[in-house]
């Protein structure tokens, strides 16, 4: 133990606490309020909390000496119960802090009260609730205060000692809230008893039922001074007690939730009781016996003469002394005793003028010692402070473990030391006694015990303790050859842990040094187990494929975190083991590239398959194309590569007629080269694909050709795919009907009718006369005879249908020239105040009045006008104006120019007549009614207003460009001018 600090200090409160009141003859504390009796009746209170002090005489109206015998005080310091004895006899009285005189208890007049029990749980300042008295006649009673009444609310009577008389000394009081009501535990000691007090519901009746049962007590004779009885309290509630008894300190620990029961009935709330003989206290001298006791929690603080031994409770040694600066004029009483203050965890000591504080420094210190020594090492390591002294208690469980020869329990204590004993000492322990199942338990341990930090030393032993698994398993296969088979045996024990560790320690354990190690050992199952716990899924994977076990290593592939990299390493394999599973899967994971799976494919394809084996490898191309409408050519050409090489030649061909990219805009209708396709059907000999693909490739000649080769039915179908070439058609068909024509071998007139129907399924597009060159010169004309006589009576139909034709037209053209004639003499009716759409003004206005457009020549005096059927009526060179201002560049442009060119006409015909002979009237007028037709298609195709070019203006703007000078003169401009010069004029109202 440290015997350089101090466990307990003594001070000196106060010298002369009486205040020449008498010597001081009891003591009490509680809540940091000291209490002192003297020996001429007064008491004297000190609150240290509020730093006040003040005393009460209870000698007053009696005669004689008189002397306070006893005080207490409750742990809260608020309620004070005095016993004043003198000549008069005993008298007991009760005071509040709050009250300026005590009151006296008259029903315990004459009697001595030695103990009072205070209901810790309970009280509070205002009131005491049931407390219990103890007095020198050996009876109980209970009590309660109210501090409002100014009296006490009842006393009763609770018990009497009959058996033998004797005086209690001590009392003590817990009581527990539980489902039956309130349950109370009642400690009380005499000379030479201890007696203990239990039961459910009120204190009246708990005592009431000893009636008819025995009271337990246990009975220490000797003599001593003054039996003490104390508890520790520790958060409200006593935790263990002693009692100062004539033979020795007799303690336990107290637990009032225990449910075992003495013989009598009394439950047992006292645990781990044990004596402490005085001989233990002496030094080689007489003992002596303590004449005050105090109790803290790990100590014994023991009044022998003037000095206080401090005796560990656990140990039972005397740790040190304590020694009092006591005054001349008390040497003679010395100390008189010792006192506690739970509340505040104090005690106190006094003589018969001064009060001494003694104080705890740190008793806990030594204990994880005290409690290491007698071996009880939870306790030991519960107090333990700092982890030098946790080592020291794992290094003496470990070293009595390793005596006893339990070398795993030492291992699992050496790996929580950190300081005192280093690793390399505790490994070589256990490798000088050949125990590695205790050294790996060791290394596991602590590898547990191990901070993040230490990552070298984590790596470092994660390995030792793989070797030595390892080295575990071998073992136990040479040791039992049925280990393997056995379920239940100690090896597939050891390897279910062993993969555990590895599980945990994945982070930690070197890859490369660890997969070295399995290999080495020959642990493939495990190697694999650990690869696959790295996310080595390619080691994995191999080692699947090796052992053929196609399905597990496909379970590793799909895995989201492995890379689709492996699909495309190890599809030729797997689809080689397993092909089922392996298209599956890959149909499973839609991901896939099926381009960097076409060498696996292949692999596959070129395998013999029987013949209602399905071909997984069409399976997975027709689900990528199919369903997973996948483009690539690649793919499209492996598909259609393995639909030639079969013997049905049904899927080529509904293959060769999809249409892949119909749901596209613009999308191709195949995808493989179609080039490809027809080598690959020709080397294959799949004639009908051949003659498909042909004809989409339109060589329909070639088509047709082929397919006469098969099936005739075939080739007309093909010749019939052609409708936008009339000639190429009817050249197709006279390829089909050469071909019918020369492999009919019956007789001729047999020849004749085939030829004759087969000239009606082409639906008149050959006729028997394209057929003829197709027989034998020496057919004779009368087998042709119905099929010339049809032709004929067809041609003779056709001759009348065209002159039915003419007919029709001839009436049509009359029609026209009677339409023309009638538009020339067509007229309109216009109102004399009829104004211009454009200008406003009257149409019918002299030429004078307005200039004549450009082109045109007046009708008398009039100006030239346009009117339409709507009713709108327009002057023409208004109209002129208004359509090119409207139209767009290009037609005001041609507008324009067909002006100018009727203009220059004009002005050359205007010469003729004014002298100028012309050569060619006629062409020049001709030439200017063509120029004023198409200058009229122009302009008055339709009125300007009721037409499209109205619905067109609705995309121009409302300010030109050549008017934008005109909008700016509408701009608000702020005012320049200076307003000096500003002139305001007055309006009349």
């Amino acid at each position: 133990m440290d015997q350089g600090r101090q466990v307990f200090s003594v001070d000196l409160l106060e010298r002369y606490a009486t205040k020449n009141r008498g010597m001081i003859t009891c003591m009490a504390a509680g809540n940091d309020v000291i209490v002192l009796g003297t020996s001429k009746g007064w008491i004297i209170r000190h609150d240290f909390g509020l730093g006040s002090s003040f005393d009460t005489d209870l000698s007053v109206g009696r005669t004689g000496e008189q002397s306070i015998h006893k005080v207490f005080v409750d742990p809260g310091g608020s309620h004070c119960i005095a016993t004043v004895t003198g000549v008069g006899g005993a008298e007991t009285f009760y005071t509040h802090a709050k009250w300026p005189k005590p009151r006296v208890l008259s029903r315990l007049k004459g009697l001595v009260v030695n103990a009072v029990a205070w209901n810790r749980q309970q009280i509070t300042e205002v009131s005491t609730k049931e407390i219990i008295l103890g007095t020198q006649d050996g009876q109980l009673f209970e009590m309660a205060v109210d501090e409002k009444d100014k009296r006490e609310k009842y006393i009763k009577f609770l018990f009497e000692l009959e058996e033998l008389p004797e005086a209690f000394m001590a009392l003590q009081m817990e009581t527990a809230n539980i489902s039956g009501g309130m349950r109370y535990y009642v400690m009380a000691v005499t000379p030479t008893r201890l007696y203990s007090f239990t039961g459910i519901g009120t204190l009246e009746s708990v005592f009431a039922s000893y009636k008819e049962r025995a009271v337990h007590f246990m009975e220490l004779p000797g003599e001593i001074p003054n039996s003490e009885l104390h508890f520790f309290i520790k958060q409200r509630r006593a935790v263990h007690f002693a009692w100062l008894s004539g033979t020795g300190i007799y303690h336990g620990g107290l637990n009032f939730g225990a449910q075992h029961s003495y013989p009598n009935g009394d439950e047992n709330f006292v645990e781990n009781k044990a004596l402490l003989d005085y001989s233990k206290l002496s030094d080689g001298t007489e003992a002596g016996k303590p004449s005050s006791m105090a109790l803290s929690e790990y100590h014994f603080l023991l009044l022998i003469g003037n000095k206080v031994k401090v005796v560990n409770r656990i140990s039972e040694q005397i740790i040190e002394e304590l020694q009092f600066d006591i005054t001349a004029d008390s040497v003679s009483r010395g100390i008189i005793g010792l006192c506690s203050d739970a509340s505040a965890g104090l005690f106190y000591a006094y003589d018969q003028n001064s009060i001494f504080q003694v104080s705890v420094i740190d008793e806990g210190r030594d204990m994880w010692k005290v409690y290491l020594d007698l071996k009880v090492y939870a306790a030991a390591l519960a107090n333990c402070r700092d982890p030098l002294q946790r080592d020291q208690v794992y290094l003496v469980q470990a070293e009595d473990a390793f005596t006893n020869k339990e070398y795993l329990r030492a291992a699992s204590f050496y790996a929580k030391i950190n300081y005192v004993i280093s690793f390399e000492e505790v490994t070589l322990k256990f490798i000088s006694i050949n125990e590695p199942e205790a050294l790996r338990t060791f290394l596991l341990h602590k590898l547990d015990n191990l901070s993040k930090d230490d990552k070298c030393q984590i790596t470092m032993i994660s390995t030792w303790a793989t070797e030595l698994y390892l080295d575990k398993i071998n073992r136990l296969l040479l040791e039992d050859d049925t280990a393997i088979e056995n379920r239940n045996s100690e090896y597939h024990s050891v390897i279910q842990e062993f993969r555990a560790f590895m599980s945990d320690c994945k982070d930690v354990l070197d890859e490369a040094t660890t997969m070295k190690l399995l290999e080495s050992y020959g642990r493939v199952e495990e190697l694999v187990y650990f690869a696959n716990l790295k996310e080595q899924y390619e080691i994995v994977v191999h080692h699947y494929i090796q052992q053929g076990e196609a399905k597990k290593a496909l379970e590793v592939l799909q895995k989201s975190s492995v890379s689709d990299e492996l699909q495309y390493k190890f599809a030729p394999d797997l689809i080689m083991l397993d092909a089922y599973e392996t298209v599956e899967a890959w149909m499973a994971n839609k991901n896939l590239n099926p381009r960097r799976l076409i060498t696996a494919m292949m692999r596959y394809s070129s395998e013999p398959h029987a013949k209602n084996e399905t071909h997984e490898v069409i399976k997975y191309l027709e689900f990528c194309v199919h369903r997973l409408h996948n483009e690539d050519p690649g793919i499209h050409n492996l598909l259609l590569s393995l639909y030639a090489k079969q013997e049905d030649d049904s899927a080529l061909l509904r293959f060769l007629q999809c249409k892949f990219g119909k749901g596209r805009e613009n999308g191709p209708e195949f995808f493989y080269d179609p080039k490809y396709a027809l080598r690959l059907c020709l080397k294959e000999k799949r004639t009908r694909a051949c003659v498909h693909i042909y004809s989409m490739m339109s060589m329909h000649e070639e088509a047709v050709a082929l397919a006469l080769q098969i099936d005739p039915e075939l080739a007309m179908a093909e010749a019939d795919k052609v409708e936008d070439d009339e000639d190429l058609r009817k050249k197709l068909w006279l390829m089909v009907a050469k071909h019918v024509v020369k492999q009919e071998k019956g007789a001729k007139r047999e020849n004749i009718r085939k030829a004759i129907a087969f000239l009606k399924e082409t639906d008149g597009l050959l006729k028997i006369e394209d057929i003829l060159p197709f027989f034998p010169d020496f057919a004779l004309i009368d087998d042709f005879k119905e099929a010339i006589c049809s032709s004929l009576e067809d041609y003779n139909k056709q001759i009348e249908q065209l002159k039915e034709e003419m007919n029709d037209a001839t009436r049509g053209a009359d029609n026209i020239r009677n339409d023309i004639s009638a538009l020339t003499q067509r007229y309109a009716v216009i109102d004399r105040n009829q104004e211009c759409g454009v200008c406003k003004r009257k149409i019918l206005m002299m030429t004078g009045d307005f200039r004549m457009a450009q082109g045109y020549s007046s009708a008398g005096p009039l100006a030239p006008f346009y009117v339409f059927p709507c009713g709108h009526s327009f002057h023409a060179q208004c109209l002129i104006t208004h359509v090119t201002s409207c139209a767009h560049e290009e037609q005001a442009e041609h507008i324009l120019d067909l002006q100018k060119q009727l203009t220059l006409l004009g002005s050359e015909t205007r010469r003729d007549i004014n002298g100028n002979r012309s050569d060619e009237p006629i062409t020049s007028t001709t030439t200017a009614d063509k120029l004023r037709s198409e200058l009229d298609d122009a302009i008055a195709s339709e009125c300007p207003f009721c037409g499209e070019l109205m619905i067109n203006e609705i995309t121009l703007p409302f300010i030109k460009p050549d008017d934008s000078l005109h909008s700016a003169s509408w701009d608000l401009r702020p005012q320049t001018t200076n307003l000096a010069n500003q002139r305001t004029i007055s309006l009349p109202v």
